[in-house]
Protein backbone atom coordinates (compact mmCIF):
# COMPACT_ATOMS: atom_id res chain seq x y z
CA UNK A 1 0.00 0.00 0.00
CA UNK A 2 1.34 3.47 -0.91
CA UNK A 3 1.61 5.54 1.45
CA UNK A 4 0.62 9.33 1.25
CA UNK A 5 1.13 12.90 2.73
CA UNK A 6 -1.92 13.31 5.37
CA UNK A 7 -4.91 15.33 4.22
CA UNK A 8 -4.12 19.39 3.79
CA UNK A 9 -0.36 18.90 3.74
CA UNK A 10 1.98 19.01 0.52
CA UNK A 11 5.48 18.42 -0.34
CA UNK A 12 7.61 21.91 -1.71
CA UNK A 13 9.96 20.62 -3.77
CA UNK A 14 12.17 21.71 -7.08
CA UNK A 15 11.31 25.18 -8.90
CA UNK A 16 8.81 25.70 -5.95
CA UNK A 17 11.25 25.46 -3.08
CA UNK A 18 13.11 27.82 -4.67
CA UNK A 19 10.17 30.36 -5.05
CA UNK A 20 10.00 29.74 -0.91
CA UNK A 21 13.54 30.64 -0.81
CA UNK A 22 13.34 33.63 -2.82
CA UNK A 23 9.99 34.42 -0.39
CA UNK A 24 12.10 33.96 3.06
CA UNK A 25 15.15 36.00 1.63
CA UNK A 26 12.64 38.34 0.66
CA UNK A 27 11.06 38.77 4.26
CA UNK A 28 14.78 38.61 5.88
CA UNK A 29 16.24 41.67 3.77
CA UNK A 30 13.37 43.75 4.26
CA UNK A 31 13.08 42.70 8.38
CA UNK A 32 16.53 43.80 7.91
CA UNK A 33 15.33 47.50 6.27
CA UNK A 34 13.15 48.00 9.32
CA UNK A 35 15.26 46.86 12.07
CA UNK A 36 13.16 43.53 12.93
CA UNK A 37 15.24 40.73 14.74
CA UNK A 38 14.12 37.07 13.89
CA UNK A 39 12.42 34.50 16.39
CA UNK A 40 12.09 30.89 16.27
CA UNK A 41 9.75 29.63 18.31
CA UNK A 42 9.06 25.73 19.25
CA UNK A 43 6.39 24.20 16.98
CA UNK A 44 4.26 22.69 20.25
CA UNK A 45 3.56 25.10 23.48
CA UNK A 46 1.41 24.49 26.38
CA UNK A 47 -2.11 24.32 25.69
CA UNK A 48 -2.92 26.71 28.28
CA UNK A 49 -1.12 29.51 26.07
CA UNK A 50 -3.56 29.48 23.22
CA UNK A 51 -6.62 29.16 24.89
CA UNK A 52 -5.86 32.16 27.08
CA UNK A 53 -4.04 33.36 24.36
CA UNK A 54 -6.24 33.50 21.24
CA UNK A 55 -9.42 32.70 23.12
CA UNK A 56 -11.51 29.82 24.79
CA UNK A 57 -14.29 30.71 22.41
CA UNK A 58 -12.65 31.10 19.14
CA UNK A 59 -12.99 28.38 16.68
CA UNK A 60 -9.17 27.77 16.49
CA UNK A 61 -9.27 26.94 20.15
CA UNK A 62 -12.62 24.92 19.98
CA UNK A 63 -12.01 23.08 16.71
CA UNK A 64 -9.17 23.58 15.00
CA UNK A 65 -6.07 23.15 17.54
CA UNK A 66 -4.17 19.62 17.49
CA UNK A 67 -3.72 19.04 20.90
CA UNK A 68 -2.42 15.89 22.88
CA UNK A 69 -1.34 14.34 26.18
CA UNK A 70 2.48 14.18 26.29
CA UNK A 71 4.12 11.22 28.05
CA UNK A 72 4.02 13.16 31.28
CA UNK A 73 0.38 13.94 31.04
CA UNK A 74 1.19 16.95 30.09
CA UNK A 75 -1.80 18.98 27.36
CA UNK A 76 0.55 20.01 24.50
CA UNK A 77 -0.72 21.68 21.47
CA UNK A 78 1.25 22.19 17.55
CA UNK A 79 0.94 25.85 17.41
CA UNK A 80 -1.78 27.10 15.30
CA UNK A 81 -0.52 30.80 15.53
CA UNK A 82 2.34 32.20 16.17
CA UNK A 83 1.97 35.45 18.07
CA UNK A 84 0.73 33.73 21.38
CA UNK A 85 3.87 31.98 21.31
CA UNK A 86 6.35 35.28 20.62
CA UNK A 87 4.62 36.69 23.63
CA UNK A 88 5.17 34.10 25.19
CA UNK A 89 8.88 34.27 24.60
CA UNK A 90 8.60 38.11 25.19
CA UNK A 91 7.67 37.58 28.80
CA UNK A 92 9.78 34.56 29.42
CA UNK A 93 13.00 35.87 28.42
CA UNK A 94 12.23 39.55 29.96
CA UNK A 95 12.34 41.21 26.88
CA UNK A 96 10.42 44.10 28.09
CA UNK A 97 13.27 45.04 30.41
CA UNK A 98 14.97 46.25 27.38
CA UNK A 99 15.08 49.38 25.34
CA UNK A 100 11.41 49.52 23.74
CA UNK A 101 10.04 48.67 21.11
CA UNK A 102 10.75 44.95 20.78
CA UNK A 103 10.26 44.22 17.03
CA UNK A 104 10.57 40.84 15.60
CA UNK A 105 9.88 38.43 13.04
CA UNK A 106 9.27 34.92 12.39
CA UNK A 107 8.71 32.39 9.99
CA UNK A 108 7.20 28.92 10.05
CA UNK A 109 4.92 25.75 10.34
CA UNK A 110 0.98 26.45 11.75
CA UNK A 111 -1.12 23.54 12.06
CA UNK A 112 -4.74 23.71 12.39
CA UNK A 113 -7.72 20.95 11.99
CA UNK A 114 -9.80 22.29 9.07
CA UNK A 115 -11.08 21.75 5.12
CA UNK A 116 -8.39 21.73 3.08
CA UNK A 117 -8.92 23.82 0.05
CA UNK A 118 -7.49 26.52 -2.22
CA UNK A 119 -4.58 28.61 -0.43
CA UNK A 120 -5.46 26.43 3.17
CA UNK A 121 -3.78 23.51 5.00
CA UNK A 122 -3.92 21.80 7.77
CA UNK A 123 -0.03 21.98 7.74
CA UNK A 124 0.51 25.67 6.50
CA UNK A 125 2.99 28.50 6.57
CA UNK A 126 2.84 32.29 8.08
CA UNK A 127 5.52 35.09 8.45
CA UNK A 128 4.70 37.37 10.25
CA UNK A 129 6.09 40.40 12.11
CA UNK A 130 5.37 41.96 15.71
CA UNK A 131 6.08 45.43 17.24
CA UNK A 132 5.83 45.31 20.88
CA UNK A 133 6.46 48.37 23.52
CA UNK A 134 4.32 50.79 21.51
CA UNK A 135 0.59 51.84 21.74
CA UNK A 136 1.38 54.83 18.71
CA UNK A 137 -0.71 54.50 15.75
CA UNK A 138 2.70 55.02 14.14
CA UNK A 139 3.27 51.90 14.95
CA UNK A 140 0.16 50.29 13.50
CA UNK A 141 1.08 52.38 10.45
CA UNK A 142 4.63 50.74 10.05
CA UNK A 143 3.47 46.75 10.14
CA UNK A 144 0.56 47.61 7.86
CA UNK A 145 3.14 49.51 4.99
CA UNK A 146 5.70 47.08 6.44
CA UNK A 147 3.44 44.28 4.76
CA UNK A 148 2.41 46.41 1.63
CA UNK A 149 6.50 46.65 0.91
CA UNK A 150 6.51 43.08 1.55
CA UNK A 151 3.95 42.13 -1.05
CA UNK A 152 5.29 44.24 -3.86
CA UNK A 153 9.13 42.67 -3.39
CA UNK A 154 6.87 39.35 -4.08
CA UNK A 155 5.22 41.10 -7.16
CA UNK A 156 1.76 41.28 -5.77
CA UNK A 157 -0.67 43.59 -7.27
CA UNK A 158 -3.97 45.15 -6.79
CA UNK A 159 -3.54 44.79 -2.75
CA UNK A 160 -6.36 46.45 -1.09
CA UNK A 161 -6.09 47.30 2.58
CA UNK A 162 -9.13 46.66 5.01
CA UNK A 163 -9.17 48.42 8.43
CA UNK A 164 -11.46 48.63 11.34
CA UNK A 165 -11.22 49.55 15.00
CA UNK A 166 -13.07 47.33 17.47
CA UNK A 167 -12.17 49.53 20.64
CA UNK A 168 -10.94 47.82 23.97
CA UNK A 169 -12.55 46.50 26.95
CA UNK A 170 -13.86 49.98 28.54
CA UNK A 171 -15.73 50.56 25.06
CA UNK A 172 -16.34 47.16 23.58
CA UNK A 173 -19.33 45.86 25.62
CA UNK A 174 -21.65 48.92 24.63
CA UNK A 175 -20.61 48.09 20.89
CA UNK A 176 -20.90 44.16 21.48
CA UNK A 177 -24.48 44.72 22.83
CA UNK A 178 -25.27 47.19 19.76
CA UNK A 179 -24.45 44.46 17.62
CA UNK A 180 -26.69 41.99 19.86
CA UNK A 181 -29.75 44.63 20.05
CA UNK A 182 -29.55 44.53 16.03
CA UNK A 183 -29.30 40.44 15.30
CA UNK A 184 -32.23 39.47 18.38
CA UNK A 185 -35.14 39.84 16.26
CA UNK A 186 -33.72 37.82 13.75
CA UNK A 187 -31.83 35.32 16.23
CA UNK A 188 -33.48 32.14 15.32
CA UNK A 189 -32.45 32.66 11.29
CA UNK A 190 -29.29 32.66 12.22
CA UNK A 191 -26.60 29.74 11.60
CA UNK A 192 -26.21 27.35 14.34
CA UNK A 193 -22.75 29.03 14.86
CA UNK A 194 -23.52 32.19 14.97
CA UNK A 195 -26.55 31.48 17.64
CA UNK A 196 -23.47 30.22 19.58
CA UNK A 197 -21.56 33.52 18.87
CA UNK A 198 -24.34 35.59 19.30
CA UNK A 199 -24.21 34.60 23.19
CA UNK A 200 -20.43 33.94 24.14
CA UNK A 201 -18.69 36.37 21.26
CA UNK A 202 -21.52 38.59 19.60
CA UNK A 203 -18.43 40.14 17.72
CA UNK A 204 -17.73 37.42 16.15
CA UNK A 205 -21.16 37.80 13.92
CA UNK A 206 -19.59 40.19 11.68
CA UNK A 207 -17.17 37.61 10.38
CA UNK A 208 -19.40 34.52 9.48
CA UNK A 209 -19.21 34.00 5.57
CA UNK A 210 -22.51 32.92 5.59
CA UNK A 211 -24.56 34.91 2.97
CA UNK A 212 -27.96 34.15 4.70
CA UNK A 213 -26.09 35.77 7.94
CA UNK A 214 -24.80 38.41 6.30
CA UNK A 215 -28.34 39.61 4.56
CA UNK A 216 -29.57 39.65 8.10
CA UNK A 217 -27.89 42.56 9.21
CA UNK A 218 -26.54 43.78 5.99
CA UNK A 219 -25.13 46.95 7.38
CA UNK A 220 -24.07 46.45 11.16
CA UNK A 221 -23.79 49.70 13.46
CA UNK A 222 -20.71 51.68 12.95
CA UNK A 223 -18.42 51.28 15.41
CA UNK A 224 -16.28 54.87 15.06
CA UNK A 225 -19.81 55.67 16.98
CA UNK A 226 -19.49 53.60 20.18
CA UNK A 227 -15.62 54.36 20.70
CA UNK A 228 -14.15 55.89 23.53
CA UNK A 229 -12.04 58.98 23.32
CA UNK A 230 -8.77 57.11 23.94
CA UNK A 231 -9.90 54.67 21.26
CA UNK A 232 -11.40 57.37 18.69
CA UNK A 233 -8.28 58.95 18.59
CA UNK A 234 -6.17 56.17 17.94
CA UNK A 235 -8.34 55.40 14.76
CA UNK A 236 -8.34 59.03 13.64
CA UNK A 237 -4.26 58.77 14.00
CA UNK A 238 -3.71 55.53 12.64
CA UNK A 239 -5.72 57.16 9.05
CA UNK A 240 -3.60 59.87 9.44
CA UNK A 241 -0.35 57.95 9.38
CA UNK A 242 -1.94 55.94 6.66
CA UNK A 243 -2.64 58.95 4.64
CA UNK A 244 0.68 60.29 5.35
CA UNK A 245 2.56 57.43 4.12
CA UNK A 246 0.18 56.74 0.69
CA UNK A 247 -1.36 54.28 1.70
CA UNK A 248 -5.08 53.79 0.79
CA UNK A 249 -7.44 51.96 2.79
CA UNK A 250 -10.91 50.75 2.91
CA UNK A 251 -13.15 50.92 5.81
CA UNK A 252 -14.56 47.99 7.01
CA UNK A 253 -17.18 48.22 9.84
CA UNK A 254 -17.09 43.58 9.78
CA UNK A 255 -13.71 43.00 10.15
CA UNK A 256 -13.24 41.84 13.64
CA UNK A 257 -10.48 39.26 13.17
CA UNK A 258 -11.24 35.69 14.32
CA UNK A 259 -8.71 36.31 17.62
CA UNK A 260 -9.78 37.31 20.92
CA UNK A 261 -6.47 39.09 22.14
CA UNK A 262 -7.32 41.92 19.51
CA UNK A 263 -8.14 45.77 20.65
CA UNK A 264 -8.46 48.67 18.64
CA UNK A 265 -6.92 48.18 15.14
CA UNK A 266 -7.83 45.52 12.95
CA UNK A 267 -6.83 45.22 9.19
CA UNK A 268 -7.08 42.62 6.46
CA UNK A 269 -5.38 42.57 3.08
CA UNK A 270 -6.89 41.14 -0.07
CA UNK A 271 -5.70 40.48 -3.27
CA UNK A 272 -6.63 38.56 -6.96
CA UNK A 273 -5.90 35.13 -7.49
CA UNK A 274 -7.70 33.28 -4.94
CA UNK A 275 -11.10 33.51 -6.01
CA UNK A 276 -13.93 33.91 -2.86
CA UNK A 277 -10.89 33.61 -0.48
CA UNK A 278 -9.04 36.71 -1.37
CA UNK A 279 -7.59 37.33 2.16
CA UNK A 280 -3.88 37.03 2.02
CA UNK A 281 -2.83 38.34 5.43
CA UNK A 282 -3.94 40.24 8.27
CA UNK A 283 -3.61 41.57 11.91
CA UNK A 284 -4.11 44.32 14.22
CA UNK A 285 -3.37 45.68 17.85
CA UNK A 286 -3.20 43.41 20.97
CA UNK A 287 -2.33 45.48 23.75
CA UNK A 288 -3.58 43.12 26.30
CA UNK A 289 -2.01 39.88 25.08
CA UNK A 290 1.58 40.36 27.30
CA UNK A 291 -0.42 40.44 30.39
CA UNK A 292 -3.00 37.35 29.23
CA UNK A 293 0.21 35.35 29.15
CA UNK A 294 1.99 36.76 32.21
CA UNK A 295 3.66 39.60 31.63
CA UNK A 296 3.25 43.74 32.30
CA UNK A 297 0.49 45.37 30.63
CA UNK A 298 2.61 45.97 26.98
CA UNK A 299 1.08 47.40 23.83
CA UNK A 300 1.91 45.23 20.81
CA UNK A 301 0.84 45.27 17.13
CA UNK A 302 1.65 42.59 14.22
CA UNK A 303 0.94 41.17 11.54
CA UNK A 304 0.33 37.52 9.98
CA UNK A 305 0.52 35.97 6.23
CA UNK A 306 -0.02 32.61 4.85
CA UNK A 307 2.93 31.78 2.68
CA UNK A 308 0.67 29.31 0.55
CA UNK A 309 -1.77 32.10 -0.41
CA UNK A 310 1.32 34.80 -0.93
CA UNK A 311 2.95 32.63 -3.09
CA UNK A 312 -0.07 31.49 -5.18
CA UNK A 313 -1.09 34.85 -5.71
CA UNK A 314 2.29 35.91 -6.52
CA UNK A 315 2.82 33.19 -8.75
CA UNK A 316 -0.82 33.90 -10.77
CA UNK A 317 -0.15 37.37 -11.11
CA UNK A 318 3.30 36.81 -12.66
CA UNK A 319 5.21 37.73 -10.01
CA UNK A 320 7.97 35.83 -7.58
CA UNK A 321 10.12 34.14 -10.57
CA UNK A 322 12.93 32.35 -10.41
CA UNK A 323 15.53 30.57 -12.82
CA UNK A 324 15.51 26.84 -12.31
CA UNK A 325 18.85 25.45 -10.64
CA UNK A 326 21.17 24.33 -13.68
CA UNK A 327 24.68 22.99 -13.38
CA UNK A 328 27.27 25.54 -15.31
CA UNK A 329 29.25 22.35 -16.10
CA UNK A 330 28.34 18.83 -17.18
CA UNK A 331 31.62 16.81 -16.73
CA UNK A 332 31.06 13.61 -18.81
CA UNK A 333 33.58 10.46 -18.37
CA UNK A 334 34.37 7.61 -20.52
CA UNK A 335 35.51 4.22 -18.82
CA UNK A 336 36.57 3.94 -15.14
CA UNK A 337 39.63 6.56 -15.09
CA UNK A 338 37.54 9.28 -17.45
CA UNK A 339 34.77 8.73 -14.89
CA UNK A 340 37.38 9.26 -11.59
CA UNK A 341 38.28 11.98 -13.79
CA UNK A 342 35.19 13.81 -14.08
CA UNK A 343 34.42 13.52 -10.71
CA UNK A 344 37.98 15.10 -9.29
CA UNK A 345 37.43 18.23 -12.07
CA UNK A 346 33.23 18.35 -10.86
CA UNK A 347 34.57 18.85 -7.03
CA UNK A 348 37.57 21.23 -7.93
CA UNK A 349 35.06 23.13 -10.11
CA UNK A 350 32.36 23.32 -6.75
CA UNK A 351 35.60 24.81 -4.90
CA UNK A 352 35.64 27.57 -7.36
CA UNK A 353 31.48 28.36 -6.81
CA UNK A 354 30.66 26.75 -10.02
CA UNK A 355 27.53 24.51 -10.38
CA UNK A 356 29.18 21.29 -11.88
CA UNK A 357 27.43 17.57 -12.19
CA UNK A 358 28.91 14.08 -13.10
CA UNK A 359 27.41 11.12 -13.98
CA UNK A 360 27.33 8.30 -11.33
CA UNK A 361 24.89 5.43 -12.91
CA UNK A 362 27.43 4.24 -16.11
CA UNK A 363 25.60 5.88 -18.53
CA UNK A 364 26.95 6.12 -22.20
CA UNK A 365 28.24 9.04 -24.05
CA UNK A 366 25.31 9.65 -25.94
CA UNK A 367 23.05 9.41 -22.74
CA UNK A 368 25.30 12.12 -20.93
CA UNK A 369 24.75 14.38 -23.49
CA UNK A 370 21.56 13.80 -23.60
CA UNK A 371 21.07 14.08 -19.43
CA UNK A 372 23.50 17.26 -19.77
CA UNK A 373 21.03 18.94 -22.05
CA UNK A 374 17.71 17.51 -20.20
CA UNK A 375 19.50 19.42 -17.05
CA UNK A 376 20.33 22.89 -18.98
CA UNK A 377 24.48 22.90 -18.84
CA UNK A 378 25.76 25.40 -20.51
CA UNK A 379 29.58 23.76 -20.96
CA UNK A 380 29.77 19.57 -21.33
CA UNK A 381 33.56 18.75 -20.48
CA UNK A 382 34.42 15.37 -22.41
CA UNK A 383 37.47 13.27 -20.72
CA UNK A 384 38.29 9.47 -21.68
CA UNK A 385 41.74 8.05 -21.92
CA UNK A 386 42.90 9.99 -24.35
CA UNK A 387 41.80 13.40 -22.69
CA UNK A 388 43.80 12.26 -19.85
CA UNK A 389 46.86 11.32 -21.32
CA UNK A 390 46.79 14.43 -22.83
CA UNK A 391 45.79 16.67 -19.70
CA UNK A 392 42.63 18.24 -21.43
CA UNK A 393 39.42 18.27 -21.53
CA UNK A 394 37.34 18.46 -24.76
CA UNK A 395 34.50 20.91 -23.86
CA UNK A 396 31.63 21.76 -25.69
CA UNK A 397 29.66 24.87 -25.53
CA UNK A 398 25.85 24.12 -25.45
CA UNK A 399 24.72 27.42 -25.98
CA UNK A 400 26.77 28.32 -29.10
CA UNK A 401 27.34 24.45 -29.89
CA UNK A 402 31.41 25.04 -30.73
CA UNK A 403 34.02 23.39 -29.00
CA UNK A 404 37.78 23.06 -28.35
CA UNK A 405 40.08 21.49 -26.11
CA UNK A 406 40.93 22.84 -22.51
CA UNK A 407 43.44 21.98 -19.86
CA UNK A 408 42.20 20.60 -16.81
CA UNK A 409 43.96 23.67 -14.82
CA UNK A 410 42.49 25.55 -16.74
CA UNK A 411 39.15 24.36 -17.14
CA UNK A 412 37.43 26.58 -14.15
CA UNK A 413 38.79 29.85 -15.28
CA UNK A 414 37.33 29.04 -18.90
CA UNK A 415 34.02 28.23 -17.59
CA UNK A 416 34.00 31.41 -15.43
CA UNK A 417 34.94 33.92 -18.28
CA UNK A 418 32.03 32.36 -20.38
CA UNK A 419 29.38 32.50 -17.28
CA UNK A 420 30.58 35.51 -15.12
CA UNK A 421 32.22 38.24 -17.92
Amino acid sequence: MEITAPRGTRDIMFEEARLWQRAEEALRQLADLYGYSEIRTPIFEHTELFVRGVGEATDIVEKEMYTFSDRGGRSITLRPENTAPVMRAFVEHNMGAKAQPTKLFYFGPMFRYERPQAGRFRQFHQMGIEYTGSASPMADAEVIRFSLDYFKMLGIKQVKVHLNSIGCPDCRPRYKEALKDAYRPNLESLCESCKKRFEVNPLRLLDCKSPECRAIVPDPPEVEDFLCGDCLEHFTKLKGCLKALGVEYVKDPRLVRGLDYYTKTTFEFTSEGLGSQDAIGGGGRYDGLVQEVGGAPTPSVGVACGMERLITVARAQGGLEVDSAKPVAYLAGLGEAGTAKAMELAFKLREDGLAAEFDTIGRSLKAQMKYADKLGARFVAIIGDEEIAKGVAVVKDMAEGNQLEVRFDDLAQHVQRAVRP
